[in-house]
């Protein structure tokens, strides 16, 4: 049975959260990051992030107005409501009004966890899961006065869960129709052990109605990755992605259970994906509303450092 939400009984630090994309019929995105946290200290707090293509907001809120269920998607955060079927937006802050009501159709989950085995593995910082690689979605936001139409739109869920997001990591996520539908993620991080260190990754596509994993755990190698893209082979498969062109807006990200990193990310980028079975290109699809993350914790204390 899938569990929605791990972060019952928890102790600091720990973090939960959970990223939902929309997607316009015809141009624009909104993405909403509901999430709760506990820092080392103890002290419980719950945050709402919202992005667009040209700016990002961050509201916090008491833990006494965050409420998850374990058995079903259902995250309430202040007057709003994140479930299956809707998301039912009522916030109003300094600086950002958002209301209105978003209708989802069903999920396509994966046919099972993107961890793997990874899931077991003692001490992991971060723990990574998708609810929906793409449903439709329909409905109407107002924010700060402009209206967002969302009808005959596309939406994609996944969730983060544990202490840290990884110090070096990459994630992309894209979601089309035409020409023919799919859908694709991945994440690549080093992850720390007791005894140093590995590189690893999850994958998931869906194309041409088959599901493709690509994993660490699978036999998965990443072949190079950086703020450009990746590229990750696995016995016969190989996918690439590549960044075109976008800027990354500032976002709050967990570190020991406290919303005190800021990394950047690229609601809408130009990203070009490649993916072979042996000698044959199943698909290259260029899009301009993928979704990409770059952050290398690792350079900044060397440069750091050196100066």
């Amino acid at each position: 049975m899938t569990t929605y939400y791990h972060g019952a009984g928890k102790r600091g630090p720990y973090f939960e959260g959970w990223y939902l994309k929309q997607q316009a019929g015809e141009g624009g995105a909104l993405a909403l990051i509901p999430a709760v946290h506990i820092d080392r200290g103890g002290r419980r707090s719950a945050s709402l992030q919202v992005i667009t293509e040209g700016r990002t907001w961050w509201v916090e809120y008491p833990d006494t107005e965050f409420r998850a269920s374990e058995r079903i998607f259902q995250i309430q955060l202040g007057e709003s409501l994140f479930g299956r079927g809707e998301a039912c937006l009522n916030v109003e802050q300094d600086g950002l009004s958002l209301h209105g009501v978003l209708c989802y159709g069903p999920f396509a989950p994966l046919r099972s966890d993107i961890m793997g085995p990874f899931r077991f593995l003692p001490g992991m910082e971060c723990s990574h899961g998708v609810i929906s690689m793409g449903h439709s979605l329909e409905g109407m936001l107002d924010l700060n006065g402009k209206r967002m139409d969302f009808s005959d739109g596309m939406g994609y869920i996944e969730t983060d869960r544990g202490r840290s997001f990884p110090g070096a990591y990459l994630w992309t996520q894209c979601a089309w129709r035409e020409p023919q539908r799919g859908s694709l993620m991945l994440s690549i991080a080093t992850i720390p052990l007791a005894a140093g260190h590995f590189t690893g990754c999850i994958c998931a596509v869906l194309y041409g109605g088959r599901e493709y994993r690509l994993a660490t755990y699978r036999g998965a190698r990443v072949e190079h990755w950086s703020a450009a893209g990746a590229a990750i082979r696995q016995g016969k498969y190989r996918l690439t992605a590549q960044r075109l062109r976008g800027e990354g807006h500032p976002l709050r990200a967990p570190a020991e259970g406290s919303m005190g990193r800021t990394i950047h990310e690229s609601l809408c980028t130009d990203m070009r994906y490649r993916f072979w079975s042996g000698g044959t290109l199943l698909f290259e699809h260029t899009d301009c509303r993928a979704s990409f993350e770059y952050a290398d914790e690792r350079n900044h204390h060397a440069k750091s450092a050196a100066t």
